[in-house]
């Protein structure tokens, strides 16, 4: 007889009490509907403080399909997630929310196209149901680091996906402490499907994004993919050295030609010193970036640090998982 293939779902949640229940029973029902699959269902909570962890040892007491790993602290939406991924045992993972922004109902279609061949399946916004502000922020950051990345970013991808055991085994052996998840995929290369959806609002609760959050995201993005930054302060530099000399030459010629009448003043000093200074500190925050960004790589520290998994067997156990408690 052959071998269920096994699914492991993946679900980061952070003070998701009234989101984590209604996920199980949602995933329940979708593989019920495909019975030649075994599901894992892996809640990776990042320290909630409000019901979530009752709740999920209550569900793992329940279902046995239902695993768990807390937290012992906060450590960061980029991190959380990445580690859930490294501890699942299915021979594809889902990644997904737990608030139902990206629907369960695509995971039919995610798993019709990585049995069509595709080693990573990503579902792709084609609209959100949020204000116009935020749209035209994710819009630009979305042109710009496609313009400056080194590889092909995957533009309105917020990071649910399927991916194969493969491509998980790829992003463990990369062993980095503060990944870019959607720029990783776009470096591993390999073939890839991609699904359309509209965003809903949250289920329920409130989000744990804000503009810090969405910042140091977007930054570990450029600073983990894109040298063109870095050569474009460099350019600048040269462009703003020559226009500053130009200036100063045209400056002489029009003193030496109206040496009496020609009074310099202080109002284009002080403007260009400040527009100068402004230059430098832009630059200067920029190379702080890259600078912090190679420093957490060199720390390498671990992504979490566990306080307590439930359902995990010994045997079952993802290969990294005793290295983490060590470091723990």
């Amino acid at each position: 007889m052959e071998r269920k293939k096994k699914i492991s779902v993946v679900i980061p949640c952070l003070n998701e009490e009234e989101n984590v229940e209604p996920m199980r029973d949602t995933l329940r029902e979708i593989f019920a509907q495909l019975p030649q699959y075994e599901l894992e269902i892996l809640f990776i909570d990042n320290f909630s403080t409000d019901n979530t962890r009752a709740i999920l040892r209550r569900m793992a007491a329940e279902d046995r399909c239902v695993k768990a790993i807390f937290n012992a602290r906060n450590f960061g939406t980029v991190r959380s997630p990445q580690h859930g991924l490294l501890q699942a045992t299915g021979d594809a993972v889902i990644m997904m929310a737990a608030d139902f922004q990206e629907p369960p109902a695509l995971i039919p279609s995610m798993l019709a196209k990585w049995q069509e061949g595709a080693f990573v399946v990503m579902a792709v916004r084609e609209r959100a149901m949020e204000g116009w502000w935020m749209q035209s922020l994710r819009k630009s950051y979305y042109y710009l680091i496609s313009k400056v990345s080194d590889v092909e970013q995957i533009r309105n991808f917020n990071g649910s996906s399927l991916l194969d055991r493969k491509v998980v085994e790829i992003i463990r052996q990369m062993d980095d402490p503060y990944p870019y998840f959607r720029g990783m995929l776009a470096e591993i290369g390999l073939p890839s499907a991609r699904i359309p959806f509209v965003q809903p609002k949250r289920r329920a609760g409130r989000t744990k994004n804000n503009y810090m959050t969405l910042y140091d995201m977007a930054i570990t993005g450029i600073t983990s993919h894109a040298k063109a930054p870095l050569r474009l302060m460099v350019f600048f530099g040269f462009i703003m050295a020559a226009c500053s000399v130009a200036v100063a030459f045209g400056y002489l010629l029009y003193k030496l030609f109206n040496w009496e009448g020609f009074q310099l003043g202080l109002a284009p000093l002080v403007v260009g010193q400040f527009f100068i200074n402004g230059i430098i500190l832009i630059i200067l925050g920029f190379m702080m970036e890259y600078i912090g960004s190679i420093n957490m790589r060199l720390f390498k520290r671990p992504l979490v640090v566990e306080l307590e998994r439930i359902n995990f067997e010994q045997e079952h156990a993802a290969p990294e998982s005793a290295d983490r408690m060590r470091a723990a």
